[in-house]
């Protein structure tokens, strides 16, 4: 039982400490610590599949409240129950919580130097690169086709073009995923009655 238990918080430990790095090297939010997320989790501990955490990070982005901190409790959850939520949750967001304390003491008397500025507008770009990154390893994930590649583009147009709420968009997704799974379960029950003699 102490071997098991021991097991367990150090698998805890783990989930706590990789976290606690993300979090404390992730510039730019959630989106941004993908990638690093994927590395520790996919790659190096090999905690979850690659194709089953792209499906995780599916459904933390249609969950409310912040995506990073989602990321981690999944996780978390994932491979340690609720001790792993709560180690995973803590590694993501104290990192957060000491530079923003920080930085509100910090910046307000330096903000107008310009090394201050040169340093955040050489973030910006970093930034961006770091929530690209991920973002093509989804697509190549979600395995996108001829056939699908309309998905993508339809909610591109309502979000962007014409400012339909994501939560719209993600209920109206799900609503037509659920159908759709129902009318192809029936036309598989309809198939195999018309093959059995």
């Amino acid at each position: 039982m102490k071997k098991f238990y021991f097991c367990v918080m150090k698998i805890v430990w783990q989930l706590f400490s990789t976290f606690f790095k993300i979090g404390a090297f992730t510039l730019g939010g959630g989106y941004a610590m993908l990638s690093m997320v994927e590395k520790a989790v996919v790659d190096k501990k090999q905690w979850i599949a690659a194709d089953e955490f792209w499906d995780l990070i599916a459904i933390v982005q249609s969950l409310p409240g912040v995506f990073a901190v989602n990321t981690a409790l999944y996780v978390g959850h994932k491979i340690a129950g609720k001790k792993g939520a709560a180690a995973a949750m803590l590694g993501a967001i104290i990192p957060s919580i000491v530079i923003i304390l920080l930085l509100a003491t910090i910046f307000r008397e330096y903000r107008d130097l310009p090394v201050v500025e040169r340093i955040f507008k050489g973030i910006r770009p970093c930034v961006v690169a770091l929530i690209l990154a991920p973002s093509l390893r989804m697509i190549k994930s979600a395995k996108i086709n001829w056939k699908t590649v309309i998905i993508p583009i339809a909610t591109v147009a309502l979000i962007w073009w014409l400012k339909v709420s994501p939560a719209w968009v993600i209920l109206a997704t799900i609503a037509g995923s659920a159908i759709y799974a129902i009318v192809m379960e029936r036309k598989m029950k309809t198939a195999e009655k018309e093959v059995k003699p």
